[in-house]
């Protein structure tokens, strides 16, 4: 009789690491870490933070090894996802900074992995509670670490970015690096409260905190971009409620009237946007972002078409990033308009693969709120809006967390609504 076959790894290990357990705890971290980068990095350095996510990759893998039977992977990612990528990856060859370009695409591949991990094992209303369970836990501890700098020890935490001004109330930064940043995570983490809320996923009194929790951050961060985000962020809301209650056969014809009312929205909005920035009182920041973007403006015609290569976040000691930072007298770490940052990084022909990947992940996403019965399918749509308005504004879409979270939309939203989910296909197995 032949000798039975011993598997090369052992069944129990395989059983762990494609278990439930497995992957909620797996999701959580790597949302937390995605979330808490820069308290990370100001705690471990780079080293650690790489670290950190180097294990979580690897985890990651051996997780879908485990359970590769049971994932559905036909036409799975969206095809916007991968030509993005692929492009910012393939402009290795023509970058002048080759070394900085792979570690901008292995960083960026390394996040979006990790979204599709996330995407793929857990559901939607898993997801809603794990961002959920994330966020409440990094807003109490932001303003925990405000009370404790500003109040009780009265001094900076400048290790971190605290600068302990909530003693007379506020801008306070958290664990985020800047108040923008807190208001923009903070306002991410009240959509998802409310959802929370209105799925019964938490209890009541637990949403109510956590709703004040993001609305008592929002205001004390004092942003100045965040009351227009609010803003559009409310109205859409607004829009969606309204649609989830016109019947099916008439919805069409919402959608269109909408998306019209938006575009003429958004070009008053342009006309009139000095107008705008007076009512925000935001004219002081906005002039810090005008002479940026006119730097950047300058250096996008040299490598109009294909950019100077991409990297994420700039590096402080690479040009053209560093002729910015002369120009404008002052260091950044992005170009404070993800948009801008893709055209100076990748080209026009990158702009236009970003905004391809953006318009799909959104209007599927907000397509399937639209027309499913569940509250959870507003989550991803409203996030989304959140991320694209904040985009004018900040870069932080295309990195680290924004950009985690954009991923896992895209890929719920095109599990729900692909067109490849119609071609041919094996059913994932039972095991």
């Amino acid at each position: 009789m032949a000798a039975t076959r011993r598997p090369l790894v052992p069944v129990a290990v395989t059983e762990f690491l494609g278990s439930a357990r497995f992957n909620s705890v797996l999701s959580l971290v790597a949302v937390g870490v995605g979330f808490s980068t820069h308290a990370i990095r100001a705690v471990i350095g780079w080293p650690g933070l790489i670290g950190a996510i180097a294990v979580l990759v690897v985890l990651a893998a051996l997780s879908f090894i485990a359970q590769r039977r049971m994932i559905e992977w036909h036409g799975l990612l969206p095809i916007s996802i991968l030509v993005f990528v692929g492009w910012c990856a393939i402009s290795l060859f023509w970058s002048s900074y080759q070394w900085a370009t792979l570690a901008g695409v292995v960083y960026q591949l390394s996040f979006a992995f990790l979204a599709i991990y996330i995407a793929l094992v857990r559901d939607a209303i898993q997801i809603v509670r794990v961002v959920g369970d994330v966020l409440r836990f990094l807003l109490t501890a932001s303003l925990a670490l405000e009370v404790f700098s500003g109040l009780i020890i009265d001094l900076p935490i400048r290790f971190l970015g605290i600068q302990g001004n909530i003693a007379g109330g506020g801008p306070i930064q958290g664990l985020f690096g800047s108040r923008n940043q807190l208001s923009i995570v903070a306002l991410i983490a009240f959509v998802t409260f409310l959802v929370e809320l209105r799925t019964r996923s938490v209890r009541p009194p637990l949403a109510a905190v956590s709703i004040t929790l993001a609305v008592l951050s929002i205001l004390l961060a004092h942003s100045p971009v965040i009351a227009a985000v609010s803003l559009v962020v409310g109205l859409a809301t607004l829009a969606l409620f309204a649609l989830r209650q016109v019947q099916a056969k008439h919805r069409r014809y919402y959608q269109w009237g909408l998306a019209a009312l938006t575009i003429v929205a958004l070009v008053l909005a342009y006309v009139y946007r000095t107008r705008v920035i007076d009512l925000l009182n935001a004219r002081a920041d906005f002039q810090v972002r005008y002479r940026l973007w006119i730097q950047i403006w300058e250096l996008i015609p040299v490598n109009q078409t294909v950019g100077w290569g991409w990297v994420g976040q700039w590096p402080q000691d690479i040009y053209p990033f560093t002729a910015i930072q002369a120009a404008t007298g002052s260091a950044h770490t992005d170009g404070l308009n993800a948009y801008l940052d893709v055209y100076l990084q990748v080209g026009i022909i990158g702009v236009l693969l970003f905004v391809a990947l953006l318009a799909l992940a959104f209007g599927r996403s907000w397509l399937l709120a639209s027309n499913k019965r569940s509250v959870v399918y507003a989550w991803a749509p409203l996030v989304l809006v959140a991320l694209l308005t904040t985009s004018v504004f900040e870069s932080s879409i295309l990195v680290e967390a924004g950009w985690l979270l954009l991923v896992i939309c895209a890929v719920k939203a095109s599990q729900g609504m692909s067109w490849r989910r119609h071609l041919p296909h094996r059913e994932p197995q039972q095991v």
